[in-house]
Protein backbone atom coordinates (compact mmCIF):
# COMPACT_ATOMS: atom_id res chain seq x y z
CA UNK A 1 0.00 0.00 0.00
CA UNK A 2 3.15 2.22 0.96
CA UNK A 3 3.95 1.84 -2.97
CA UNK A 4 0.63 2.87 -4.00
CA UNK A 5 0.55 6.20 -2.20
CA UNK A 6 4.33 7.24 -3.16
CA UNK A 7 2.73 6.46 -6.87
CA UNK A 8 0.03 8.52 -6.42
CA UNK A 9 1.97 11.24 -4.81
CA UNK A 10 4.17 11.00 -7.70
CA UNK A 11 1.72 11.58 -10.20
CA UNK A 12 -0.16 14.43 -8.75
CA UNK A 13 3.10 16.20 -8.24
CA UNK A 14 3.48 15.71 -11.80
CA UNK A 15 0.05 17.48 -12.26
CA UNK A 16 0.57 20.03 -10.36
CA UNK A 17 3.87 20.66 -12.69
CA UNK A 18 1.84 20.94 -15.56
CA UNK A 19 -0.73 22.99 -14.40
CA UNK A 20 1.59 25.52 -12.71
CA UNK A 21 3.96 25.50 -15.95
CA UNK A 22 0.88 25.69 -18.19
CA UNK A 23 -0.84 28.90 -16.06
CA UNK A 24 2.42 30.66 -16.51
CA UNK A 25 2.85 30.11 -20.35
CA UNK A 26 -0.61 31.04 -20.72
CA UNK A 27 -0.19 34.53 -18.74
CA UNK A 28 2.71 34.99 -21.07
CA UNK A 29 0.58 34.93 -24.14
CA UNK A 30 -0.85 37.80 -25.83
CA UNK A 31 -4.08 39.12 -24.80
CA UNK A 32 -4.49 36.66 -22.17
CA UNK A 33 -5.92 37.90 -18.42
CA UNK A 34 -7.11 36.78 -15.72
CA UNK A 35 -10.67 35.56 -16.95
CA UNK A 36 -8.85 33.51 -19.85
CA UNK A 37 -6.11 31.96 -17.25
CA UNK A 38 -9.03 30.78 -14.83
CA UNK A 39 -11.21 29.20 -18.27
CA UNK A 40 -8.81 27.29 -19.29
CA UNK A 41 -7.59 25.51 -15.75
CA UNK A 42 -11.42 25.18 -15.39
CA UNK A 43 -11.28 23.75 -19.10
CA UNK A 44 -8.46 21.16 -17.97
CA UNK A 45 -9.04 20.44 -14.42
CA UNK A 46 -12.58 19.42 -15.19
CA UNK A 47 -12.01 17.43 -18.28
CA UNK A 48 -9.06 15.25 -16.19
CA UNK A 49 -11.68 15.36 -13.36
CA UNK A 50 -14.21 13.87 -15.45
CA UNK A 51 -12.20 10.78 -17.35
CA UNK A 52 -9.48 10.44 -14.48
CA UNK A 53 -6.56 11.70 -17.37
CA UNK A 54 -3.70 13.03 -16.90
CA UNK A 55 -3.07 16.40 -18.36
CA UNK A 56 0.24 15.74 -20.05
CA UNK A 57 -1.39 12.28 -21.68
CA UNK A 58 -4.71 14.40 -22.75
CA UNK A 59 -2.86 18.05 -23.62
CA UNK A 60 0.65 17.12 -24.43
CA UNK A 61 2.99 19.69 -23.25
CA UNK A 62 2.15 22.66 -21.24
CA UNK A 63 3.85 24.98 -23.26
CA UNK A 64 2.35 24.04 -26.65
CA UNK A 65 -0.92 23.71 -24.87
CA UNK A 66 -1.13 27.09 -23.90
CA UNK A 67 -0.53 28.60 -27.45
CA UNK A 68 -3.36 26.95 -28.45
CA UNK A 69 -5.71 27.48 -25.36
CA UNK A 70 -4.60 31.42 -25.71
CA UNK A 71 -5.23 31.01 -29.51
CA UNK A 72 -8.77 29.48 -28.87
CA UNK A 73 -10.05 31.63 -25.65
CA UNK A 74 -8.49 35.08 -26.56
CA UNK A 75 -10.51 37.49 -29.85
CA UNK A 76 -7.61 37.64 -32.61
CA UNK A 77 -8.32 41.49 -32.05
CA UNK A 78 -7.30 41.49 -28.53
CA UNK A 79 -4.42 39.14 -29.17
CA UNK A 80 -2.94 41.33 -32.11
CA UNK A 81 -3.43 44.74 -29.72
CA UNK A 82 -1.29 42.77 -27.38
CA UNK A 83 1.44 42.14 -29.52
CA UNK A 84 1.42 45.60 -30.52
CA UNK A 85 1.65 46.67 -27.25
CA UNK A 86 4.14 44.52 -26.37
CA UNK A 87 6.55 45.40 -29.61
CA UNK A 88 5.70 49.01 -28.41
CA UNK A 89 7.24 48.26 -25.05
CA UNK A 90 10.09 46.49 -26.08
CA UNK A 91 11.07 49.13 -28.28
CA UNK A 92 10.97 51.85 -25.77
CA UNK A 93 12.70 49.11 -23.42
CA UNK A 94 15.36 48.83 -25.78
CA UNK A 95 15.77 52.48 -26.56
CA UNK A 96 16.21 53.11 -22.08
CA UNK A 97 18.93 50.90 -22.17
CA UNK A 98 20.75 52.45 -24.91
CA UNK A 99 20.17 55.70 -23.46
CA UNK A 100 21.66 54.37 -20.15
CA UNK A 101 24.65 52.79 -21.45
CA UNK A 102 25.64 56.26 -22.99
CA UNK A 103 28.54 57.66 -20.55
CA UNK A 104 27.85 61.19 -19.26
CA UNK A 105 24.20 60.65 -19.25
Amino acid sequence: MAKKDQTTDAARKDREKWMARFQVRLAMQPGVDRAVVLQAVKDVTAHCADTGEDPQTVFGDPDAYAVQAAARLVPADRAARARRHNAVADAFSSVLKRVRDVPGL
